[in-house]
């Protein structure tokens, strides 16, 4: 029985031991520096504050639309500049470079896709293999707003 009382006694002497030794080190180290003094006379009230606040420039959606498809920067939007995204699109899609799209090249990913996920080799997906389809959240999306629901309000009785 005695083994028992100084073993908890021996544990109790390290305990405290380890206390002070993890105290002592501690406060002899500060781990933050100081704060740089050139920086808090920069933040001194003396300078006005502007009337108003800093604004982004006029530019509307439509002129900012105009500059993208104007690739020579000449004000004119040509024929040529206006359908460059979509021949670029097209060569993406055009992989025997024929200057044809036939059904297989146009549906090559969505047929990849589908025999990706067919993991029996059926011909057809189950609720399972058809949910490994969903398409992935974009990286940087805005999340959709999840915001409880208002409470409802009681009306007052007369």
């Amino acid at each position: 029985m005695w083994r028992y009382f100084a073993g908890a006694g021996a544990a109790l002497l390290l305990a405290f031991a380890g206390m002070f030794l993890f105290r002592g080190s501690a406060a002899s180290e500060s781990i933050l520096p100081t704060a740089p003094a050139a920086r808090a006379a920069a933040l001194a009230p003396e300078e006005a504050l502007p009337a108003e606040a800093p604004a982004a420039s006029a530019k509307t959606r439509e002129q900012k639309r105009f500059d993208r498809y104007d690739k020579d920067r000449n004000d004119a939007v040509t024929r040529d500049e206006y359908l460059l995204s979509r021949r670029k699109a097209f060569a993406k899609l055009d992989i025997n470079r024929d200057g044809r799209l036939d059904f297989e090249e146009w549906a090559l990913k969505t047929t990849t896709k589908f025999a990706g996920a067919d993991a029996d080799r059926s011909g057809a997906l189950s609720r399972t293999e058809f949910a490994s389809t969903a398409p992935k959240p974009r990286a940087g999306a805005k999340p959709k707003c999840v915001c409880p629901a208002a409470p409802a309000k009681e009306e007052a009785e007369d």
